[in-house]
C-alpha cells in the first residue's frame, strides 16, 4: 500500500468509526441475527449479512438496529436463516433469506411492522400473538 494523504487517513478513520457504530448494541432494541454456521455460510449467509447492513444504511436504521451473527440455528434445510427481534412483534425466524429477502425484511418487517409470511420458519402460536 502506498502512502496515504491526511485526507485519505481521515476518510479511513470515519469509515472505521461508522463500522464500529454499526456493531454497538447500546440503545438498539431491534436485533437482526444472521445464522453463520457452516451450513449458512455455504448457502450465502455472508451476502445476506452484507445486504442487511447495506439496507440499514440506506434506510438510516444503523443507530436503531443491531445486526449480529450466530452459529447454526438447526434449520440447515432453509439456510440462510435470520431471526428478527423487534418490540411489539413476535420473535420470528425467516428462512431462505437472500439479499432481496433481506431488503424486504428491512422494509416490511422493521419499517412497516408487517411479517413476511412466505419466509417464516418459526413464530409463536396464534394464542401467544393475540
Amino acid at each position: 500500500m502506498g502512502k496515504m494523504s491526511l485526507e485519505d487517513l481521515r476518510k479511513l478513520r470515519d469509515s472505521k468509526k461508522n463500522d464500529l457504530r454499526k456493531r454497538d448494541a447500546e440503545g438498539k432494541e431491534i436485533q437482526v441475527i444472521v445464522g453463520m454456521g457452516t451450513c449458512g455460510i455455504a448457502a450465502g449467509a455472508k451476502n445476506t449479512l452484507d445486504a442487511f447492513i447495506k439496507a440499514l444504511d440506506d434506510n438510516n436504521l444503523v443507530d436503531s438496529v443491531m445486526v449480529r451473527q450466530t452459529g447454526c440455528m438447526g434449520l440447515c434445510h432453509s439456510e440462510p436463516t435470520v431471526e428478527v427481534i423487534a418490540p411489539g412483534m413476535p420473535r420470528v425466524i425467516y428462512g431462505k433469506v437472500d439479499s432481496a429477502v433481506a431488503g424486504e425484511i428491512v422494509k416490511k418487517h422493521l419499517i412497516g411492522k408487517e411479517l413476511l409470511d412466505n419466509h417464516i420458519l418459526d413464530r409463536p402460536s396464534a394464542d401467544i400473538m393475540g
